[in-house]
């Protein structure tokens, strides 16, 4: 069950990898059909300096890379601790809807983008992350293991 339990957040590593190319990959023919390039770019400069002047499209990948390293960040220990102190099958299913919905979530924003759509899969995903978090607690709290 660890290696179950442990493998939807292995996949959400890799997809963030993913998004991290895309991102990449995106932003550099958007500074390339700019006549933008990093040797033009100012000292110091951020991601968040190319908003407003590359195609909102080419930032859209941005975005969720940056969601990706925001609420996931709850997913990975509460996904481990379930892994560590034993995940039930509701567990690794709704482990499994999170990253689903959020690689769901991730197409739809580097692509067509409208909150309307992505916000109930960010819902969706967030409710699964509540019960992963909740069973963190309850696992943890009410083990009968001892201190």
């Amino acid at each position: 069950m660890k290696a179950a339990m442990l493998a939807p957040a292995a996949v959400l590593i890799l997809w963030s990898l993913v998004m991290l190319f895309w991102m990449a990959f995106s932003r550099f023919r958007a500074m390339k059909a700019t006549g933008s390039d990093l040797t033009t770019a100012r000292p110091g400069g951020r991601g968040q300096d190319l908003e407003g002047v590359l195609p909102e499209r080419a930032n859209w990948k941005a975005h969720n890379y940056t969601h990706l390293m925001e609420q996931p960040t709850i997913f990975y220990p509460a996904v481990i601790i379930l892994a560590m102190m034993g995940a039930s099958p509701v567990d690794v299913f709704l482990a499994w809807g999170y990253v689903l919905f959020r690689i769901i979530h991730s197409v739809y924003q580097a692509t067509a983008n409208r909150v309307a759509v992505r916000f109930p899969l960010f819902l969706v995903s967030t409710i699964a992350l509540v019960w992963l978090a909740v069973r963190a607690v309850v696992v943890t709290l009410f083990s009968s293991g001892g201190v």
